[in-house]
């Protein structure tokens, strides 16, 4: 019988996968699919307590083999992870605990000890909980992972309930552009955006994926929570993207054959790791910002493949458009995955748009959201006959190739004129001729105008010299370059957990 439940798919996988590698992480640890299965159940023993009488449950955990277990452990018990993004402010996280009613969230003790957090409702440390298994413990997990079937393990640990379209989990916006907002995702949305990347991809239970994406990311449940459960391949997690001195070896110790990442973590790797340690990678696939040429160029020529780009949006659980090494157009952000419409209509009239011209994305398809937690009129903002709007100005060529022109909320309207953050973004970066971001654009009221745009930056004091000199000539319209005053210098361009850019952080930089 073919899975409809991410529970159903992990007890499916595991059983079949057996001795394969399912997880390992930088700690040392490392399991195969029958041990995950295992230890997940023992893991649902020492949470049935803890977890008594609640449908959302709290994880505050960074990628780590003890974190997909939990994950997957509450799963198996019927429950919604909700992995909270501990990038966020605490109070950015005591909101989205409060909003799903979480009363106990199972966290690591050294990012608890790390962060110094003061959480609303009740802490259970994970360390703490998987100490000293009794023999009756061990007995029990072993008993249901390997001799009662899929049915009645389900109905011993509570996950027997869930249907296809109940959710899976919550995921909360990265709070880029604002408060985090709770994504509701259900199983068909997450396994059926496995399937659709999968059949881009070609995943094998060969295959070793580098986890370094955040469990509260989108890609990062996607990819390295969901996808090990429903397409069989193994993940190896760092908690932290950007130590490349750990996650070199440890992508050569595992044999790392699929990386997921953003341009901002390929320029770590570039710099950190050797091409020793990426013998085996088959695929690079970076999304959240654009991949910049030089990038691509440099990480092709130092590790011999190129860096796909693909798009994605947390609402689509996320993959939405993407490259493939067979199918690939240089800066467009590939095709619309499969079983997924898209229609480019006019930002103001909704009138739909021939290929070519720049408009509005919207999206209809399995993998998009049920809505956003506790708020229809959030949703019923986004989400109209099943289109959900992505908020994206995007062109679509002759050959089905989407184009990101810029985000609606990525523009700055000056003296009638919209003007794209992205692209004057990307003239200033390329005119600083170097392989990381160095000037961020963000727009601020202006009482002349309207708007103006800021350049935040991070140029030393000759490159910036050298930039505005050769601004002059470029290929954009004088109303999009910045004047010198425009430019503010700041020690590091703010960025999410998630490896994007923390816009929300550069606004209010920009605005004091």
């Amino acid at each position: 019988m073919t899975p409809t439940t991410l529970q159903e798919s992990i007890i499916k996988t595991c059983r079949e996968s057996g001795d394969h590698m399912a997880f390992a992480d930088s700690g040392g640890a490392r399991v195969s699919f029958s041990e995950a299965l295992a230890k997940s159940i023992f893991l649902t023993g020492r949470l049935k307590p803890v977890w008594e009488g609640q449908e959302k449950v709290g994880i505050l955990v960074p990628p780590s083999v003890g974190g997909a277990l939990l994950n997957w452990a509450a799963l198996l018990m019927g429950k919604i992870p909700v992995n909270l993004n501990y990038t966020l402010s605490e109070e950015g996280i005591a909101s989205c605990i409060e909003q799903c009613g979480i009363t106990d969230v199972v966290a690591s003790g050294k990012l608890m000890e790390r962060l110094n957090l003061n959480l609303p409702g009740r802490v259970h440390i994970l360390e703490d909980m998987v100490k000293a298994p009794r023999l009756s413990e061990k007995l029990r997990a072993g008993f249901l992972a390997k001799l009662t079937s899929q049915s009645g393990l389900l109905e011993k640990l509570g996950g027997d309930k869930a249907g296809p379209d109940d959710l899976a989990t919550i995921i909360f916006s990265s709070g880029s552009t604002g408060h985090p907002k709770g994504v509701m995702l259900s199983h068909r949305n997450v396994m059926t955006n496995v399937d659709q990347v999968g059949d881009v991809y070609h995943f094998t239970t060969n295959d070793r994926m580098l986890g370094v994406l955040p469990f509260f990311h989108s890609f990062g449940f996607m990819a390295t929570i969901a996808g090990p459960a429903v397409a069989g391949f193994a993940c190896a997690y760092h908690f932290n993207p950007m130590e490349s001195k750990v996650i070199g070896p440890l992508a050569e110790e595992h044999g790392v054959t699929i990386m997921i990442a953003t341009p901002t973590f390929l320029q770590f790797y570039l710099r950190g790791l050797t091409p020793e340690q990426l013998k085996a990678l088959r695929l690079v696939i970076v999304g959240a910002e654009k991949l910049p040429k030089k990038v691509a160029d440099a990480f092709e020529e130092k590790f011999g493949i190129r860096p796909l780009e693909a798009y994605g949006c947390t609402e689509c659980s996320p993959g939405v458009a993407l490259n493939s090494p067979e199918c690939c157009k240089e800066g467009s952000i590939g095709k619309v995955i499969r079983d997924l419409e898209a229609k480019i209509v006019h930002p103001e009239t909704g009138e739909d748009l021939p290929d070519g011209e720049a408009g509005l994305l919207r999206v209809k398809g399995p993998n998009v959201m049920k809505g956003y937690l506790g708020s229809s009129e959030k949703t019923d903002e986004v989400l109209k006959d099943g289109w959900y709007d992505t908020g994206d100005i995007v062109r679509r060529d002759e050959d089905g190739f989407l184009w990101i022109e810029g985000r609606l909320s990525r523009f700055s309207k000056i003296g009638g004129e919209m003007v794209p953050h992205g692209n004057v973004e990307e003239t200033l970066n390329d005119l600083a001729e170097g392989e990381e971001r160095v000037f961020l654009v963000v727009g601020v009221p202006d009482d002349k105008k309207g708007e103006k745009l800021v350049v935040l930056h991070v140029a030393s004091d000759e490159l910036l010299a050298e930039v505005l000199k050769k601004l002059g000539d470029a290929p954009i319209p004088n109303l999009w370059k910045p004047k010198a005053a425009q430019f503010l210098k700041v020690e590091a361009i703010p960025l999410l957990g998630s490896g994007k850019v923390d816009l929300k952080g550069a606004q209010t930089m920009a605005g004091a």
